[in-house]
C-alpha cells in the first residue's frame, strides 16, 4: 500500500509561478495542509503496524518541509529520494504561468504544459525515473510507504501504477489537501481537514 502526498501550497503556487527544481516556502495554509496530512497519515498507518511504515519524500525543499509534518506527526523518519522530484521546467523555472501561456500559446495550458520548459524534463524522462522508484519497492501486500511528492511526479506516479494512458494523466487532479491510496491496481482519494 502506497500514501501518496503532495506538498503544501507554496509562495510560487499563490503566485502562479513554476517551481520545477526551484524552491518557495510553504504558506501558512501550506503548512497547515502539511500538519493536517500527518495527522490523517498518523492515523491510517496506526491502524496497520506502524513500525513497519517508511516516509519517503522528494528532496526538494517544499516537499521536505510536508514531510517533516508528517514524520513528526506519525513517528516515522524521512528518507529521501531524488526520483520524487518535481519535473524541471529548465528556463521556465521561477516565470508565471500566464506569461508563459501568453507566449507559446493556450493551446499548451493544459497539464502538459509542465512538460513543455526549454532545456526541462520530458513525460518520458519523468516517467522512467518514477517507473525505477516503484519498480524498486517491496510488493504488495508487504508494501507500506508514505510518498511525499509533486503535482507533476505526482500525477505520473498514479498514472504509472493504475495503468493509466498519458492523457488521462495529465487531466489527474493535484491537490494540497489530500492523500491518495494507492493498493490493489486502484487508486482513493482521502481528504484532509485543516488544522491550525
Amino acid at each position: 500500500m502506497i500514501y501518496l502526498t503532495r506538498h503544501g501550497e507554496t509562495e510560487w503556487n499563490v503566485a502562479r509561478r513554476f517551481q520545477g527544481h526551484h524552491d518557495s516556502p510553504l504558506t501558512e495554509r501550506g503548512r497547515s495542509q502539511a500538519r493536517a496530512m500527518g495527522e490523517l497519515v498518523r492515523d491510517l498507518i496506526r491502524l496497520r503496524d506502524a513500525e513497519d511504515w517508511r516516509l519517503v519524500s522528494s528532496p526538494l525543499g517544499r516537499a521536505w518541509a510536508t514531510a517533516n509534518e508528517i514524520g513528526r506527526a506519525s513517528g516515522l523518519t524521512v528518507e529521501l529520494d531524488e526520483r520524487l522530484a518535481e519535473v524541471s521546467c529548465g528556463d521556465w523555472e521561477g516565470l508565471l504561468r500566464e506569461d508563459v501561456i501568453a507566449e507559446y500559446g493556450e493551446s499548451l495550458s493544459g497539464g502538459e504544459l509542465i512538460f513543455r520548459g526549454p532545456g526541462g524534463e520530458t513525460y518520458e524522462e519523468v516517467l522512467a525515473r518514477v517507473e525505477t522508484f516503484l519498480a524498486d519497492l517491496p510488493r504488495e501486500p508487504e508494501r507500506r510507504m508514505v510518498i511525499v511528492s509533486h503535482g507533476a511526479s505526482g500525477r505520473v506516479l498514479r498514472g504509472l501504477y493504475a495503468g493509466l494512458p498519458k492523457h488521462e494523466v495529465l487531466t489527474l487532479d493535484v491537490p494540497q489537501d489530500a492523500i491518495f491510496r494507492l493498493v490493489a491496481g486502484n487508486i482513493h482519494r482521502l481528504e484532509c481537514e485543516p488544522v491550525s
